[in-house]
């Protein structure tokens, strides 16, 4: 089979469309560099879990990424020019695999577990955080889709959400970076503030456990917070934490749909398509894990992964953060983000005492 030359003599693709040899070294060339500082720092951030196993490999590596993205020495970024591309890459395509296999975590017998009162509580407050968080949004005059992805990862489960939903909305960086930047921090916080709260609030082991569930974004810290209670109390936080994050696929085909619908924003954009591939794939690894063929190492194992790989992507993201223009001009976006997580806990606490 022949290959079709550039005019430059460059091998570019052969007749069937696929890249050519060169053409596909070059690409692993460009991207190489930033995916090999994007393992390292993951590398660092699981050390830091090891060693300090309340700070989540994930909230280590974006706080990474932001430091490494806005130190300067000699005038000069951290970061080589020449990470960029890799860096890209696990922003987006590295962190919609960690979402594909987040489906591994879920069983829908674990969620059913619940009972329907709790099932009822968890959607109640994901609806209220999501649009209560968008209303909040628009009110404070957010820009682009900031108000949708800060809903999106407070209602949800924090940074994969604001991945997933990024997905469907292909938004600006800026509002993407700030959504992350959100959901860490406010969840960050949530590690020190909540177990100070279990006994001045009048909660049992048990409800603190899906408090905690019900309104910690992401699923490492829940079980940093939730295993402070005991055994009982942290096996009650993760499954009502799961069945939210059960809703993210709804949430992001919902929004799908709509902006579909809607034909784009602009003449001639590009349809969202109505279920991103990255969410069938998703379901799919549910679906697999509800079978219950799956053996509890395999399901562990997809666990370690699915850390390391949204790890990565969250310092590739968190390296994008220019600290300083964050804090000039998003003081209304901390804003919001700290009335929405002050939302889904007071709603999340309401709903606790009534069905327990």
């Amino acid at each position: 089979m022949t290959i079709i030359p550039a005019r430059n003599g460059q091998v570019l693709a052969r007749p069937d469309g696929s890249p050519s040899p060169d053409t596909a070294r070059g690409a692993v060339r460009r991207i190489a560099p930033g995916l090999v500082m994007a393992a390292g720092a993951t590398a660092v951030a699981a050390g830091v879990n090891h060693l300090a196993p309340a700070v989540s490999p994930m909230t280590a590596a974006v706080a990474l990424g932001v430091l490494v993205g806005n130190l300067r020495m000699r005038g000069a970024g951290l970061l080589p020019v020449a990470t960029r591309p890799g860096l890209g890459v696990a922003a987006k395509r590295v962190m919609r695999v960690a979402v594909v296999l987040l489906g591994f975590k879920l069983a829908l017998s674990d969620i059913l577990s619940l009972g329907w009162p709790s099932l009822v509580l968890v959607c109640l407050v994901v609806a209220a955080t999501f649009f209560g968080t968008r209303w909040l949004g628009r009110r404070a005059g957010l820009p682009g889709d900031q108000p949708l992805l800060i809903a999106t990862g407070f209602s949800i489960c924090g940074a994969s959400a604001v991945a997933a939903m990024n997905g469907v909305t292909e938004s600006e960086e800026r509002d993407t970076v700030t959504a992350v930047a959100l959901v860490t921090l406010c969840g960050t916080l949530a590690i020190a503030v909540l177990p100070l709260l279990h006994h001045p609030l009048g909660l049992t082991d048990l409800q603190f456990g899906r408090w905690t569930g019900a309104s910690v974004h992401d699923v490492g810290q829940v079980v940093a917070i939730g295993q402070t209670a005991g055994a009982a109390a942290l096996g009650q936080a993760v499954v009502v934490k799961l069945m939210r994050v059960a809703l993210l696929a709804p949430l992001v085909t919902g929004v799908a749909l709509a902006r579909s619908r809607r034909g784009g924003r602009a003449a001639g954009e590009k349809r969202p398509a109505p279920l991103p591939l990255f969410l069938v794939g998703f379901l799919a690894c549910v679906a697999i894990r509800s079978t219950g063929v799956l053996p509890a190492g395999f399901v562990n194992t997809a666990g370690t992964v699915d850390e390391l790989l949204t790890a990565a992507a969250l310092f590739a993201l968190g390296s994008t953060v220019d600290v300083r223009n964050l804090l000039r001009t998003g003081r209304r976006a901390l804003l919001v983000g700290l009335a929405s997580w002050a939302l889904i806990a007071a709603v999340s606490y309401a709903g606790v005492l009534l069905t327990t």
